[in-house]
């Protein structure tokens, strides 16, 4: 490569979009094996450019367990990527914005099965919170609020 080269890719990269932070980012989905929705949520993430690793759990306590994810915020399936963890359907604006401003906590959650979150079919209506979790152990706060728009 000249140096020609090496500035114009330098340049390019400077001005890509926020979304493009997780372009090419491996992502592991730990998921029950006959959970529908934690295929889709994947899917989303890998058309957006993620490079995901899908791996059935027969036991998907002991992977939150040793996540160290707090049970009140469980959700279906457990991401990690990027050294956070992304709990139950976190929307992909959501983990996009926390590989962009990298903030100090262990990861994203969205409890439950939020009826139209990502992977749960679609809902205009759709309403729910994406908290973050502290790396400190304290408690949650709401990173983000989906609302109907």
């Amino acid at each position: 490569m000249n140096r020609r080269q090496f500035v114009c890719m330098a340049i390019s990269a400077a001005l890509l979009p926020a979304a493009a932070v997780a372009q090419g980012a491996t992502m592991v989905v730990h998921k029950d094996p006959y959970c529908g929705c934690c295929g889709a949520w994947a899917k989303a993430f890998e058309a957006a450019g993620y490079l995901v690793d899908t791996r059935n759990e027969e036991d998907m306590d002991a992977v939150k367990e040793r996540l160290q994810v707090p049970s009140d915020v469980w959700g279906c399936h457990t991401a990690v990527v990027d050294g956070y963890y992304l709990e139950g359907h976190v929307p992909l604006e959501a983990a996009e914005k926390l590989l962009k401003e990298r903030p100090l906590v262990a990861g994203l959650a969205v409890a439950g099965m939020p009826k139209g979150s990502l992977g749960m079919g679609t809902d205009s209506n759709a309403s729910y919170d994406v908290m973050a979790v502290p790396k400190d152990g304290s408690k949650p706060y709401v990173y983000m609020e989906v609302r109907p728009s």
